[in-house]
């Protein structure tokens, strides 16, 4: 009976022969990765070899290069994915020298399938893959065809191309087999004929293609960017204009752009699975009018002329809209919609599960998503379904995901494997409670479209793996067909999905498999009962995987912007020119995307709540230092500033003073109400108790039956010189003159008595104007100073009228500020 590739003892996380290919790699030792033999392992294509350096050999992972084995190949095109009866199979590559002799009457040849028995189990395909050496049960090499070889010197490379017949590879029946590519010949340190290196691949063959039924094969077509559009906007002519951080989605909607690829490919398949983030879409909307792009550096500042620039999109954006709508309405597709910017639902449930607001803001996310595909693509959506970072599950993610709303989780094989007591592969549906369902993409097909399959050896060898994977599962039991879901990475590259999609399409046309949408294989397969239905513990979360997540401190901040921007939108008169762009872009800096682009999303978090702070620190007390208080009672006059384009209201402005004793303020009568780009002066009536300066703190407040602070508050001083006093020194100045001049009086009229006494005594002179006596000394003054004039009737001088300090009083009607 036919069962799944197992295997043991891999690490969690660890894609198919991760654990084979480290050990590879200890055997390349420091001639590191290069060309790509067909006997990589399992669903790890490598990326395209540099070209060596002189003198320098690179051997291709997987591969053993010793001086018994010095030859690598690579197995770069099979023109007949599937042998077909009275057919030719052609084989063609490159055969590299990477040993340190020089080979001598090497060949190429086929090697005939051992005893032209097909690999009946998966394990059986995993076996091939693993092998680095050529050993017995690769076949027997064919006398013909055969391709002679140059003399190669170490480093050397020359390509080859072998024809065979599917008669001589004497394939017995049905199933897949192993095709094998081999190079013998000696070299100058060894003169004997001997197997130099292999490479190897496999062959699907079908001669009856009716008798079993299909897989169900459902593949996710992902559209996904990293988020582009900013919370700003620009104003021309009382239309808005959207603002985006960079102009990268012109080139990925244009012909050879990434996005434009994926709908040009997509849309020759049937039966195909878009998976869309709605942001993208709303982006490339506002890309079909006149948008602006941010400059480098202005990302947290309001977008103006200076600091953007025109946006060059605008064609290829309209172009790229209607060809997913025409993509997207074919018969038997189907569109998912993610939450809206693709929120990262597994940095969430491990860094902020609690977080205040963090449900409400999924599901608001998921209903924003169904009507933005909806509306940009007229067409029906699903958008109950959650695709955690890399499909890996846990029951954190999988809690938080219910609370968001979805019902249906994609997940990665590598989170559910299977029992090794499990002789075959399951179907993808499975019930993992609380009313949830998880659909488990196949591990080892999934994998072989993780990386961006840029060389012909890296596709050959998916196609041809993915071929002989459906076609080995689809005879496990064939009248009793799976359903299996390939899910490729987010960030899918054009190449590698033209390659997916040529592999589904032979698979098709060899009627192994039948391509369906999610509907279809989440509703209408049977799950399968002993299929592995546990969500693993959060313990067994790949540690690789968490350590790209969204910190708990990002997380928070974000959720803040929600709090602050709730703030913002009780002042505004026109409150949708800000919640909409806000909103979304508060959901953005959440994005998935941002997994590979840590630092890009840290500037574009950074910049939406700098942005926020500037539009709220827009309205705001000037500041002040001192302004002065004259009197025992008057006004306060206290400007406020609206640098918005929009009318303000909802606010108070309320001022504190620290010493309330000394300096008590009420409250305006009027209302505040502030117009776009001008400023109010709010009057405070105040009396004060004693001179000296005040602490004032001024800090705006919203209306309503829950008041909030709004912006920052403004300290300043208000320096009190209060008339009472001043009005206390002139009445006692003037009481102690009076005093004064008693008391001269009665010493004058003791002196007219001693005259009086004396008789005959001449009589003294009266007193000059300036009050000298008759000797011209002058008159005493009880004050110590001159004299005030001696006649009883003459009156005291008073000082002038002034404050404590000597500064004039300010009158209760002056305005008073800096």
């Amino acid at each position: 009976m036919s069962e799944p590739a197992r295997h043991p003892g891999r690490r969690a996380g660890d894609r198919p022969g991760r654990v084979l290919r480290r050990t590879a790699r200890r055997l390349a030792g420091a001639f590191g990765a290069a060309l790509v033999l067909v006997s990589a392992p399992p669903g790890l294509p490598t990326a395209a070899a540099a070209p060596a350096a002189a003198g320098e050999v690179r051997p291709a992972a997987g591969s053993t290069v010793t001086a018994e084995y010095p030859v690598t190949l690579t197995i770069e095109s099979v023109n007949k994915p599937t042998a077909v009866q009275n057919g030719t199979v052609t084989v063609s590559g490159h055969v590299t020298n990477g040993g340190k002799s020089v080979l001598k009457s090497a060949r190429a040849t086929v090697r005939k399938p051992w005893e032209g028995k097909p690999l009946t189990t998966r394990s059986e395909l995993a076996g091939v893959v693993a092998r680095t050496t050529p050993q017995g049960a690769d076949g027997i090499s064919l006398d013909s065809p055969q391709y002679a070889l140059n003399e190669l010197g170490p480093g050397q490379s020359q390509p080859y191309t072998l024809s065979v017949a599917v008669a001589d590879l004497e394939l017995t029946t049905e199933g897949v087999y192993e095709l094998a590519v081999d190079v013998w010949g000696s070299t100058t340190d060894n003169q004997r004929n001997r197997p130099l290196g292999i490479a190897r691949t496999f062959l699907p063959y079908n001669p009856t293609p009716t008798e079993a039924q299909p897989s169900k094969v459902t593949t996710l077509w992902p559209l996904v960017h990293a988020p582009v559009l900013a919370a700003q906007t620009l104003s021309d002519n009382d239309q808005t204009v959207p603002v985006l951080r960079d102009d990268s989605l012109a080139t990925e909607f244009a012909p050879g752009g990434r996005l434009y690829e994926l709908v040009e490919t997509g849309s020759s398949l049937t039966g195909l699975t878009w998976v869309v983030d709605p942001d993208l879409l709303d982006t490339a909307f506002a890309m079909t009018k006149d948008y602006r792009v941010q400059k480098p550096g202005t990302a947290g500042n309001a977008a103006k002329e200076d600091n953007t620039v025109r946006g060059t999109g605008t064609a290829a954006a309209t172009a790229w809209l209607e060809k997913l709508r025409a993509a997207v309405a074919k018969p038997g597709s189907q569109v998912v919609s993610l939450p809206y910017a693709d929120p990262d639902l597994a940095s969430i449930a491990h860094n902020a599960p609690e977080l205040e607001g963090i449900d409400a803001a999924l599901g608001k996310a998921a209903t924003a998503g169904r009507l933005t595909v909806e509306g940009r693509l007229s067409v029906d959506t699903r958008a109950d379904v959650a695709w955690p970072y890399q499909g890996y599950l846990d029951q954190r993610i999988a809690s938080v995901a219910q609370r968001a709303g979805a019902g249906l989780v994609l997940v990665n094989g590598a989170s559910m494997p299977e029992s090794n007591t499990l002789k075959y592969t399951p179907s993808a549906t499975r019930p993992i409670g609380n009313g949830q369902t998880a659909l488990v993409a196949d591990q080892v097909v999934t994998s072989l479209f993780e990386e961006d399959l840029a060389t012909p050896q890296d596709q050959t060898l998916a196609v041809q793996r993915f071929l002989a994977e459906t076609f080995a599962i689809s005879r496990q039991e064939p009248q009793n067909p799976r359903g299996l879901l390939v899910m490729p990475p987010r960030d899918l590259t054009a190449g590698t999905a033209k390659v997916l999609a040529g592999a589904l399409q032979t698979a098709q046309d060899g009627k192994w498999v039948e391509p369906v949408k999610l509907d279809a294989l989440a509703g209408q397969v049977t799950p399968d009962p002993k299929a592995n239905t546990t969500v693993p513990a959060p313990t067994d979360y790949p540690a690789r995987v968490r350590d790209s997540e969204l910190p708990a401190t990002d997380l928070t901040a974000t959720t803040q912007i929600q709090t602050d921007l709730d703030t913002l939108m009780q002042v505004l008169t026109l409150p949708q020119r800000v919640r909409g762009p806000f909103s979304a872009a508060m959901v953005r800096s959440l994005s998935t995307e941002w997994r590979t682009r840590a630092s890009a999303g840290g500037v574009y978090r950074e910049g939406v709540d700098q942005y926020l702070d500037e539009l709220t620190g827009a309205v705001k007390v000037p500041p002040k230092r001192i302004i002065t208080f004259a009197g025992d009672t008057g006004v306060l006059q206290v400007s406020v500033r609206n640098d918005l384009t929009q009318t303000v209201t909802n606010l108070k402005l309320v001022l504190s003073p620290s010493q309330p004793n000394r300096l008590r303020v009420e409250l305006p009568a009027e209302e505040l109400v502030l117009p776009a780009s001008q400023s109010v002066t709010l009057r405070f009536p105040a009396e004060a108790k004693n001179n000296g300066r005040v602490s004032m703190t001024a800090q705006l407040y919203t209306t309503g039956p829950d008041p909030k602070p709004y912006g920052d508050p403004v300290v300043f001083t208000v320096q009190v010189t209060s008339v009472t006093n001043g009005v206390l020194y002139v009445f006692g100045g003037g009481l102690v003159l009076l005093l004064l001049a008693g008391l001269r009086f009665m010493r004058q009229r003791k002196r007219r008595v001693v005259r009086d006494d004396e008789g005959d005594a001449p009589l003294a002179p009266s007193d000059g104007p300036d009050g000298d006596s008759a000797d011209g000394a002058p008159a005493e003054d009880p004050a110590g100073g001159p004299g005030d004039g001696d006649g009883p009737g003459e009156a005291a001088r008073t000082p002038r009228d002034s404050s404590a300090d000597g500064r004039d009083r300010a009158t209760s009607d002056e305005k008073v500020g800096p």
